[in-house]
């Protein structure tokens, strides 16, 4: 998510910890037992130790390594071992698999009735109420607003979880039903509580967007005033704290996390983090959103930040439901007035009132502490000028740091005017009056200030700007599919720019040192944002559907979306899915595309996963791949959209994709295929005409996609399969790219993100996160700003996305 805070430092303690892990030869490990049958936990727990201690040859060393036991949806647990030690663990008999903890990185007044779901949209309020939306994030605000549990019954009677005592946490309610910690060592955090509590904001943000109370003019500091509330407002929400200020969000804490929330009862599990791309039997994110499918519950993640590069998207697992990020119908920026009477505007949220009409304006080159340090004086970096020559002022910083604002005050000056045409789209929270202005804007500053003997400005308290949307955020990370090239992702779009929902009191709105100002709402961006939109829009579909698989769900809500334009986002689907995500229709699709687990288990051994990768998956035990066949001759998937991957640049490629639809409309139901086939492709569909006489009937179709070689200049071509009947339109994309040509593509935006990229503060890690910025990849575009394209990797940080 985007909002910079956090110091360079949370990176260098990090790194400490892992060259401490290091030097001693040990690091955590999570191991996956081929038994994947759960019993009495005493019971796993005991064989989990026997394990460790004919390792380690002792049960006193056995106790002292053991991290973890999974032992509810998982027969798993995790140790510290040395990298001899995992190595011998993964070759005995009773193990699956072994592989190292890695660290993730985490990665809404109007944005509900800019997607139409109003508060007088239709309701299913008995179960509703029913309903709970499992957060896995930084913790969470138990008094805000937007928990009140004014009018609430007891918690639902499936609920199984619980809300312990903790450190500074004021407990839960009838609103808020479960609260759980998890970390690693249970050492203090520098940066943190060890406790539910939300030290970063993150967390509380997420789940008021996803199933927070209705709160009347929730604003920060007057701007974006409104009705702040959540998909779901009379759902219950269930936090589970895995991410933390200084050390990321842990592999093993995600894994015990997901153990308890499929216990526990939850229907929805959001999470606004990621940072893996490998293989799914290796990606914890990956197993526990299977073993959540498996019991019903569906899985909803974040794309990342790291767009707007190709093959960057994350959480990519045919049965997870990926969000990409875009924008709703207003913007806020900052109105720049000149000495001369021009006025211009910038992007960013500055809440504050000058005091005053105009302040002398100077660039940061002419307030440099000494000639050597002119050019970073000119971006406005630390250390590089004269408190004497800033005091006062406003400066202008050439593509500066986005702590311009933070580093400027602190000298004594006023604000900031900072160009950049990097990240345009997105604005960030400033402590003092600053923004971000294009080249153009820049452009007409600098003639003025080098045609006047005394430039003034004055940057204005930010203002709310109606523009065309939805247009998919810069930032958000694209396709295609770095797991599989006959998969689409990210599945959807929704809202993650510039999106007001609760914050945490423990923190200032910058998160940055000097920073006075607390609010009980604020603004973040990234598709930890745009996750928690789908989150609910996932729970809302379940209220009214209560018996819906989680493949049913998802594809209600993907074959109801908002149409894109690909003459807006050039990136096509790979950007945005099948669009932007249109709660109201996804409760009456008329057809959906259902999956369970054979179908996932066709397709990961079409996809040549061994049997024993297929078995830590799914907790099924091996699986003997040769006694299956694929559902669908191309991608192995009754998935509701279908993707080709040219398998040559000189010849045409022919491929065949099967699909199922189950009718959940009324009887008679008749639906005609329409298809839109871009230039070079052909596609055509049997039968044309699907007749269903009752309701839940299934009915299959053959389409078959024949796609001339294209130019490397072209990486993708958008086609589209719709059903259509009376009043109900089921749109399925056809997305044919060519795989040849990503690489040039990706060059292209590495060329231009070097020239013209507004570098931005080193947020809480350094790593990728998302609204805020710690060392989890939640994910936001504040770090991909600063580093080169695609994820800065620190000891494999999960991000907050």
């Amino acid at each position: 998510m985007f909002n910079d805070g956090l110091s360079l430092g949370l990176l260098l303690l990090s790194l400490v910890f892992t060259r401490v892990l290091a030097e001693n030869g040990n690091d955590f490990y999570i191991v996956f037992l081929r038994d994947q049958t759960t019993s009495e936990r005493p019971t796993l727990v005991e064989t989990h130790l026997n394990i460790l201690s004919s390792l380690k040859g002792s049960e006193d060393a056995a106790a002292e390594a053991l991290a973890y036991s999974y032992t509810k949806s998982f027969n798993a647990f995790a140790a510290k071992l040395s990298e001899d030690e995992g190595t011998k663990l993964s070759s005995m008999d009773k193990v699956a698999s072994v592989f190292q903890n890695r660290y993730r990185k985490l990665h809404t007044t109007r944005s509900w009735d800019f997607l139409r779901l109003t508060q007088q949209s239709k309701r299913n309020l008995e179960v509703e109420s029913d309903i709970i939306v499992g957060m896995l994030d930084s913790g969470i605000s138990p008094d805000s607003e937007s928990f009140n549990d004014q009018g609430f019954g007891p918690p639902p009677k499936k609920w199984k979880g619980s809300c312990p005592k903790a450190a500074n946490f004021s407990g839960c309610n009838n609103k808020l039903i479960g609260a759980k910690y998890y970390k690693i060592d249970k050492q203090p955090d520098p940066n943190d509580i060890l406790s539910p509590v939300d030290m970063q904001g993150h967390g509380t943000h997420t789940s008021s967007t996803a199933a927070g109370s209705a709160v009347k003019r929730a604003s920060l500091f007057g701007i974006g005033e409104g009705t702040a509330r959540g998909a779901v407002p009379s759902a219950r929400v269930a936090m589970y704290k895995v991410c933390w200020g200084s050390g990321g969000c842990a592999d093993m804490d995600l894994l015990a996390a997901f153990d308890d929330a499929i216990h526990d009862g939850v229907d929805v599990i959001s999470l606004s983090l990621g940072g893996y791309t490998g293989r799914y039997n290796e990606d914890v994110i990956s197993i526990g959103a299977f073993r959540a499918s498996s019991k019903g519950i569906l899985t909803v993640a974040s794309a990342g930040n790291s767009g707007p590069d190709q093959g960057s998207v994350t959480n990519h697992a045919p049965w997870i439901l990926t969000v990409a990020a875009s924008g709703i119908d207003r913007q806020f920026r900052s109105r720049v007035l000149l000495g001369n009477g021009a006025t211009l505007s910038g992007i960013g949220i500055s809440p504050i009132e000058p005091k005053q009409d105009l302040y002398p304006l100077a660039s940061g080159a002419d307030v440099a502490s000494d000639s050597r340090n002119k050019e970073a004086a000119r971006s406005c970096y630390d250390d590089s000028m004269d408190p004497k020559k800033v005091k006062g002022k406003i400066i202008y910083c050439f593509e500066g740091t986005g702590r311009a604002d933070s580093i400027i005050k602190g000298l004594g000056g006023i604000g900031a005017i900072i160009e950049g045409d990097s990240f345009s789209d997105t604005g960030f929270v400033y402590m003092a009056p600053a923004t971000v202005v294009n080249s153009t804007v820049g452009n007409t500053i600098e003639h003025y200030m080098n045609s006047t003997k005394k430039p003034s400005a004055v940057v204005h308290k930010t203002e709310e700007f109606k523009i065309s949307a939805p247009v998919v955020a810069s930032f958000s990370s694209r396709g295609p599919n770095p797991g599989s090239q006959h998969l689409l992702k990210p599945d959807i779009t929704a809202p993650g720019i510039d999106i007001l929902a609760a914050y945490t009191p423990l923190r200032t709105i910058t998160g940055r040192d000097g920073d006075k100002l607390y609010s009980k709402f604020s603004v973040l961006s990234g598709t930890s944002m745009s996750c928690p939109h789908v989150s609910g829009a996932a729970a809302y579909v379940k209220s009214f559907h209560p018996d819906w698989s989680p493949a049913a769900i998802k594809s209600a809500i993907l074959t109801t979306a908002r149409p894109m334009s690909t003459r807006v986002d050039k990136d096509a689907e790979f950007a945005y899915g099948t669009g932007q995500v249109y709660p109201n229709r996804a409760i009456n699709p008329g057809l959906v595309y259902d999956m369970d687990d054979m179908s996932y288990i066709q397709f990961l051994c079409h996809e040549n996963y061994s049997g024993s990768a297929i078995g830590t998956l799914t907790g099924r035990g091996t699986v003997d791949c040769s006694k299956l066949a694929p559902a669908s001759p191309e991608d192995a998937l009754n998935y509701p959209t279908m993707q080709l991957a040219l398998k040559t640049d000189q010849e045409a490629t022919v491929a065949v994709f099967q699909r199922t639809v189950t009718n959940v409309g009324p009887p008679g139901s008749v639906y005609n295929a329409t298809i839109q086939a871009p230039k070079g492709v052909v596609i055509t569909v049997k039968p044309t005409k699907l007749s269903f006489s009752e309701a839940l009937q299934k009915k299959s179709f053959k389409v078959v996609v024949t796609a001339k070689p294209m130019s490397n200049r072209r990486a993708i071509a958008s086609g589209l399969l719709t059903w259509e009947s009376t009043d109900i339109r089921v749109r399925s994309p056809i997305v044919v790219f060519n795989p040849y040509a990503t690489q040039d593509r990706n060059s292209e935006i590495n060329d231009h993100l070097r020239t013209s990229v507004c570098r931005q503060p080193p947020p809480a890690a350094a790593t990728e996160l998302s609204p805020t910025h710690t060392m989890f990849i939640l994910h936001s575009p504040v770090v991909r700003a600063l580093s080169s394209p695609g994820h800065l990797k620190v000891s494999s940080v999960r991000r907050r996305l």
